[in-house]
């Protein structure tokens, strides 16, 4: 969508190095980008592309006004900015209110006049859907489940049972949430299964990634707080919290009853042991499994990069040995004190 220089520095408070009347209509990086396209420079190693760049704009720290060879608009924090202007630029796609043909929404649904129930879309009896949601193509929402207003369930989204979705979510295809948590006990024949009886609750402007899972309550509720960001191929067991404004990247698993504070990062493959608590603020590091309390803001890393296979081999040779070393150093530090 065509916008001008001039309008996009006073809708979010920029000051412009440039001409208010130019306009541009899409986001490129500086390399590709040409006269009709604005870029940004976040980072300082690619000074010498903003320098070169054929954009017809682009979204620049105060430090780097000097050198941008065409017009600017001026940010404090770059990549903030042009997440902003990106959505300005690349709005999402309108949806029709009305529910389609192939769709089936159960009698005793409660859907607001506004909102897009998709092709082959389910909507069962007990269900609430808010003003302007989308459910899209394939999804499932089953029984005692509620869509805040302006929620978006991409495609093939299943919401099982009793969860409640606050305002402005966005749940990407794949995603199953409130389904049955792991809880199962051990009998004379074997395991048996325990119903997991508590609900999912997600706050306001969440987004749930493509084919992640969040599982429902044992007896109390899985909780996720405003503005918490998932990404793809993530496990939330059952009875978690996540605070407001935690991250997580890709195939991170969080075991139950884990509690996790606000804007919290975690890593890609990171997870955490059942029953923990991590403080606000904590960085969990690629691959690292938090085992215990964390109680103190900060970056907590452990893992072993990859490395040739004979060294690694060699290495893990002396792992296997660790138990007798040790054993030996206590003995000589007996000896020591004697």
């Amino acid at each position: 969508m065509a916008t001008s220089l001039g309008d996009l520095a006073t809708q979010f408070g920029f000051e412009l190095a440039g001409d208010p009347a130019k306009t541009v209509s899409r986001f490129a990086n500086l390399r590709d980008a040409n006269s009709d396209a604005i870029s940004f420079l976040a980072n300082p190693s690619l000074r010498d592309e903003l320098t070169a760049t054929q954009a017809g704009a682009v979204i620049v720290a105060p430090a780097d006004v000097e050198i941008c060879p065409v017009d600017a608009l001026v940010a404090d924090d770059p990549y903030l900015a042009y997440a902003r202007v990106a959505t300005v630029l690349h709005p999402e796609p309108d949806y029709p209110s009305g529910v389609h043909a192939s769709a089936v929404v159960e009698s005793g649904a409660t859907i607001a006049a506004s909102a897009h129930i998709g092709a082959n879309a389910v909507v069962a009896a007990s269900c609430i859907v808010g003003e302007n949601v989308v459910i899209g193509p394939g999804s499932y929402v089953g029984p005692r489940c509620t869509i805040g207003d302006r929620t978006r369930l991409i495609a093939n989204v299943t919401l099982v049972q009793d969860t409640t979705l606050g305002a402005r979510n966005v749940v990407h295809p794949g995603a199953v949430v409130g389904a049955q948590g792991f809880g199962n006990a051990m009998g004379p024949d074997g395991w048996e299964r325990i119903p997991q009886i508590g609900g999912v609750r997600v706050g306001d402007d969440v987004e749930i990634g493509a084919n992640s899972t969040i599982d429902r309550g044992a007896i109390d509720d899985t909780v996720i707080c405003n503005g918490v960001r998932l990404d793809n191929l993530i496990q939330i067991a059952h009875n978690v919290r996540i605070g407001e404004h935690t991250a997580m990247a890709a195939m991170t698993g969080i075991s139950g009853s884990t509690v996790i504070g606000k804007r919290c990062m975690f890593a890609g493959q990171s997870g955490t042991f059942g029953h923990i608590t991590i403080c606000d603020d904590a960085v969990i590091g690629a691959a690292a499994v938090i085992s215990k309390d964390i109680r103190e803001p900060g970056l907590y890393s452990g893992y072993l990069p990859a490395e040739p296979d004979k060294g690694w081999k060699r290495k893990a040779a002396w792992f296997r040995r660790i138990d007798k070393l040790a054993s030996r150093v206590s003995n000589l530090e007996k000896s020591d004190k004697q």
